[in-house]
């Protein structure tokens, strides 16, 4: 692809994470007048035929520049608005679906607590699923604040062990590893 000036122009693939940084390449790549096509549909007072023939070439670079999943729900637009309002509305129900989820896992992380017949192991790797699906919709947890979180969420027969850890060792730059093996360690005595 090259841009008005000739010169070569790339617009990365849309998927869903990257929506936001996608529009801002396609609007720049299309340049003001294509995209008031694309925002405002065929105008009237335009060569309707010409800008029939734009809006065509438009939609067929849209298509170009979807992957799989999302081409489908454009498929059958046949304008390049109607393909640009579907993808609007598809990636603002995706982010209203994503801080849902996030949200229900804000949840699950802070009620998390641990078993008392479960091991360290068991409880961390269970942390750890929470902790990564937050961090797959976005959510920045760093380790001291899962560290903490595990400490605070142990079996209270780990109290003393807790204790040993919070006056030996310095939380904010101890990592989860570090955690598990110092509280594996004890587990065993």
């Amino acid at each position: 692809m090259t841009n008005t000036n000739g010169t070569p122009f790339q617009v990365h693939v849309l998927i869903k994470e990257n929506y936001s940084s996608w529009c801002i390449q396609m609007k720049a790549f299309l340049g003001a007048d294509i995209w008031k096509l694309v925002e405002s549909g065929v105008d009237e007072e335009d060569d309707v035929a010409a800008a029939k023939k734009k809006d065509q070439k438009v939609l067929a670079l849209i298509h170009q520049c979807l992957d799989e999943k999302i081409f489908e729900k454009v498929a059958n637009a046949t304008t390049s608005k109607k393909a640009w309002d579907i993808l609007q509305t598809s990636i603002k129900v995706l982010d209203k679906v994503k801080k849902v989820r996030l949200q229900t896992l804000r949840g699950e992380f802070e009620s998390l607590q641990m078993k008392e017949s479960e091991s360290v192991s068991d409880y961390i790797s269970r942390v750890l699923a929470v902790v990564n699906q937050m961090k797959r919709y976005g959510e920045e947890l760093n380790d001291d604040r899962v560290v903490v979180k595990i400490l605070r969420s142990l079996d209270l027969k780990f109290n003393y062990i807790v204790v040993a850890i919070e006056e030996s060792k310095d939380l904010v730059s101890m990592n989860i590893e570090e955690l598990m093996g110092s509280l594996q360690a004890r587990e065993k005595n």
